[in-house]
């Protein structure tokens, strides 16, 4: 058997079958991951001190309410384009949010100033909240990751407010 003939036995007794054996085994996993971007359905954002949590984003809605400089609430609306949920999504992927628990930090009474966060991912047949308290001492990598996916919502929120010209 010549060296062609062999490379073409190869390809045709081991490789072609182990990509037919990964397609059969990891398109159901990708078809029924459990937050797929085509699955979103809305998104959720509050923030504020302790249980006051006045500001708030519903990206169903569009209504974007929260507090300025002057103490006075300031009420628009807007809505998210599907690259920006696409972009968060990614991100939320990357970060691990998925995996988070649902609590990261503890609400604790030491303080009146502590920050608190709520993040809300709803899909089709799922949804993943995620509360952070700002007086977290526990993993340093989870709360760096908690603080990453806020602040990738917060900017995100920001250029569509901009982009919304109002």
């Amino acid at each position: 058997m010549s060296s062609r003939g062999k490379k073409i036995f190869l390809a045709i007794t081991i490789i072609v079958p182990m990509i037919i054996y990964c397609y059969i085994y990891y398109k159901p996993i990708i078809q029924n991951a459990p937050f797929r971007k085509d699955d979103f359905v809305s998104m959720q954002y509050s923030y504020g001190l302790k249980d006051t949590l006045e500001n708030t984003y519903d990206s169903k809605t569009g209504v974007y309410r929260y507090v300025n400089n002057k103490d006075s609430v300031v009420t628009k609306k807007f809505f998210l384009k599907s690259n920006d949920v696409l972009y968060m999504h990614r991100k939320a992927n990357e970060i691990g949010l998925w995996n988070f628990p649902d609590t990261i930090g503890k609400k604790s009474d030491k303080s009146r100033l502590v920050p608190r966060y709520d993040i809300t991912f709803n899909y089709k047949k799922k949804s993943k909240h995620v509360t952070i308290y700002g007086d977290f001492d526990g993993n340093p990598k989870l709360l760096d990751a908690a603080v990453q996916m806020r602040k990738i919502i917060q900017e995100t929120l920001l250029q569509a407010e901009k982009r919304s010209g109002k």
